[in-house]
């Protein structure tokens, strides 16, 4: 009887080819460098749209630049026929060359085109709809963050996702918050517990194990006997919790402004700490994110001197466009922006026998620069506190820019509310302000805090819960 002969045959995963929207580009301009060794390819179309849109001194201007010269810098000198085909991209971080990048050119003939050819979107998916054809054997993906033009793709039976490549989380719900609150008594939770005396503070050092093994530096650990602790160093197998008094944390004041609830005082705590250099502020409107770090940054730049000066911007849908039609200076130019600065710093003096006056008197006194996030790249604050408003517009690329313009000595504040985002392609998950609060969880100079409530007013309260 003869042996049967069953021939083995190593079957190697196809690498994937990747089409990015223009969208992804400007969302992130290095995107291209983010899909390891897979094939990424760029329509002849997006690199037009971008081409229209790098001109301005805008964001939005400068992020197409960068992706176009990160294009550049792949495709070089390489002949037409090896662009088609794909250039290997160089890693820096091995030095390798993997996965490849290719121009994606024309080849449907509009009379046979799977859409009407009147809209660059169409003309990209007619594309990559003959690019599926010329390559079955291989999966083609489109990459957007376009939800429109992903529920067309699948309508043209193509497959398509969002960009998650910078997206920390995938549910809202797992967003650090900055605190831990225990039912009943905290330490009936703890088997063991060194407590020591450490220049007047009290430090507390527990094993890193159940409850608090998923644990993070300046995180606030709660409990509904009074308990406050702030965590404030952690290694593989032990946390080092300041315990703080909460009558005198609830008594905290800052410019005159005194906390309504342990959020509040937990987030002066952290505004008002010089060795925190950067402190994520979110929450619903009317939480109190914007009056609590202008009141603390008034206190840290005109009584304690810490700062020289405060910077002021915000990230708003159209301030790209509309800022340079607006008469006056740059900072009259941005004054209509930043109302809400303006409206808080009135309601700190709300009580004052004049309350224009004290106003009056606060902006002259104060160092306090408004400045457009257009022309914050570049530029290098020293010695100065940045609050940064609106920021869940942001993109993480854009926040990234941002928060290396500190220099030396210099404290950024980000205040958002992730439920009331305008940027057309940005959700709360991929945020730049949830990016932001992911990716410095564990950085010993920063902190965060998700304030709770809406103390603006019960109208304020019950709109934000029931509209």
């Amino acid at each position: 009887m003869g042996q049967a002969h069953i021939a083995i045959t190593n079957h190697t995963p196809q690498p994937t080819r990747y089409v990015l929207d223009t969208n992804v580009l400007i969302h992130d301009p290095t995107a291209l460098l983010k899909f390891e060794e897979h094939h990424i390819i760029i329509p002849i179309t997006v690199l037009e749209e971008l081409d229209k849109l790098k001109n301005g001194k805008n964001a939005i201007g400068a992020d197409c630049r960068q992706a176009i010269r990160e294009i550049d810098k792949i495709l070089g000198g390489a002949d037409p026929e090896a662009v088609e085909a794909g250039i290997p991209i160089p890693r820096a971080e091995t030095g390798d060359n993997e996965g490849l990048l290719s121009i994606l050119m024309p080849k449907s003939p509009e009379n046979v085109s799977l859409l009407p050819t009147h809209l660059n979107d169409n003309k990209i998916l007619n594309d990559i709809h003959s690019l599926k054809h010329e390559f079955a054997e291989q999966r083609v993906v489109l990459i957007t963050k376009d939800i429109n033009m992903r529920l067309k793709a699948r309508g043209c039976g193509i497959e398509a996702e969002d960009y998650h490549n910078d997206q920390s989380i995938s549910d809202i719900d797992h967003l650090h918050q900055g605190f831990i609150e225990f039912s009943g008594n905290f330490w009936d939770l703890i088997e063991k517990v060194e407590t020591v005396q450490e220049m007047g503070r009290t430090l507390h050092r527990l094993p890193k194990e159940d409850p608090i093994d998923d644990i993070y530096p300046n995180q606030f650990i709660l409990d509904e006997l009074g308990f406050v602790g702030r965590v404030t160093e952690v290694n593989d197998d032990e946390i080092t919790v300041l315990h703080l008094d909460k009558r005198r944390l609830l008594e905290t004041e800052a410019w005159g402004l005194v906390p309504r609830d342990v959020y509040q005082a937990c987030a002066l705590n952290l505004l008002l700490d010089p060795e925190v250099h950067l402190v994520n502020l979110t929450g619903a409107a009317g939480s109190g994110k914007t009056i609590l770090a202008l009141a603390a940054a008034i206190e840290m730049t005109m009584a304690t001197k810490a700062y020289r000066r405060i910077i002021a911007t915000r990230s708003i849908q159209g301030l790209d466009e509309d800022i340079g039609f607006l008469p006056g200076t740059e900072a009259e130019k941005m004054e209509p922006w930043l109302g809400a600065i303006t409206d808080n710093l009135e309601a700190l003096h709300c009580e004052d026998e004049d309350c224009d006056g004290s106003v009056d008197y606060v902006l002259n006194k104060v160092p306090l620069h408004f400045k457009s996030l257009n022309y914050i790249r570049g530029r290098s604050f020293q010695h100065s506190l940045i609050i940064i408003d609106e920021s869940q517009n942001l993109t993480p690329h854009q926040i990234k820019t941002i928060i290396t313009r500190a220099g030396n000595g210099s404290k950024v504040i980000c205040l958002g509310n992730l439920a009331q985002i305008d940027t057309p392609y940005l959700n709360a998950t991929s945020s730049g302000l949830t990016y932001l609060n992911e990716r410095f969880k564990n950085f010993i100079f920063g902190g965060s805090i998700q304030l709770q409530g809406v103390p603006r007013s019960a109208l304020a309260e019950y709109a934000e819960a029931n509209l």
